[in-house]
């Protein structure tokens, strides 16, 4: 890749890091109009429509391994339970902070799984970025306020729980084998979205009526920009640039979950939440040895 593709290719990283910050305002404005369930089947329908031409496009088509398959299945459970989280803690909380608590503690949880289920080595290095990754997410918790009603909350339970489902998911993927991350990916949310009609969805129930042009244009950001757009790009940058490059560009999506939900949703951002996400952030660069800055 010549250094002028790279560049643009940065720049549709940007775009893309961007989408997933948006992604938490998206939800927050969609809890007003469909439920976790109706939000899981309305974002899949789009998201498949578009990544299935991006599939044969690429040459990628649609072949599985039984393995696969079956891990796609299980990681269609842990989405269902996750998108419940990450839709109930946006829709009692805000944006901002799912944004800023959820991104920046799914790799340090991804890590911890490891190092205890799968006897990942810790090294000196490790054990200090945990310890600042834990402080950070106090600081993001005000902890020291000593309100133990505003700390335990329940959307602060619901994100804890969605950066652990999160990161459960991210192991079962990486254990898919001769599979393409796209096509993957593809399954899987064909199988959740199978599941929800099957098991939770009411299309009955659905108040079609209320589905306006900001609900339309929220549910194509999030499927069209921030899940096909945003997957493609991030998973075609860990093929041509590798897994270690493209990671840094994921530190910018909480600033952009930070900054859209100030725009579009006014919300008040606390200096706790950025001092907090700021020593997460770092802390996640620690425990994956990435490089910002190169020369």
């Amino acid at each position: 890749m010549t250094q002028t593709n790279k560049n643009i290719f940065y720049i549709m990283m940007i775009f893309a890091m961007a989408g997933w910050g948006a992604s938490w305002v998206n939800a927050k404005v969609l809890s007003s109009y469909i439920n976790e369930y109706e939000l899981i089947f309305f974002r899949n329908i789009f998201t498949l429509l578009t990544l299935t031409p991006i599939l044969i496009f690429a040459k990628k088509y649609f072949y599985i391994n039984k393995k696969s398959l079956f891990l796609a299945f299980l990681a269609s459970l842990v989405m269902i339970a996750y998108m419940k989280c990450y839709f109930l803690g946006t829709k009692f909380g805000t944006a901002s902070l799912g944004g800023a608590l959820v991104t920046t503690l799914i790799p340090i949880n991804t890590f911890l799984i490891m190092a205890i289920f799968f006897n990942k080595k810790i090294q000196k290095k490790d054990f200090l970025a945990l310890g600042v990754g834990a402080i950070g997410v106090l600081t993001i918790l005000q902890v020291w306020s000593f309100n133990f009603e505003q700390i335990f909350t329940i959307y602060n339970a619901y994100f804890l729980a969605g950066s652990l489902l999160w990161a459960i998911l991210t192991i079962i993927s990486s254990r898919s084998t001769k599979t393409s991350p796209m096509v993957f990916t593809f399954y899987m949310y064909v199988i959740t979205t199978i599941l929800v009609v099957i098991f939770f969805l009411d299309f009955k129930a659905i108040n079609y009526q209320s589905f306006d042009w900001i609900f339309w244009v929220n549910i194509l950001i999030l499927s069209v920009i921030s899940t096909t757009f945003a997957t493609t790009v991030y998973f075609v940058g860990i093929e041509k640039l590798g897994a270690n490059e493209v990671s840094s560009f994921v530190f910018l999506v909480p600033f952009f979950a930070i900054l859209f939900s100030v725009i579009f949703l006014k919300e008040h951002i606390s200096l706790s939440i950025i001092l907090g996400t700021v020593m997460t952030i770092y802390a996640v660069k620690i425990l994956n040895n990435i490089k910002v800055f190169k020369k």
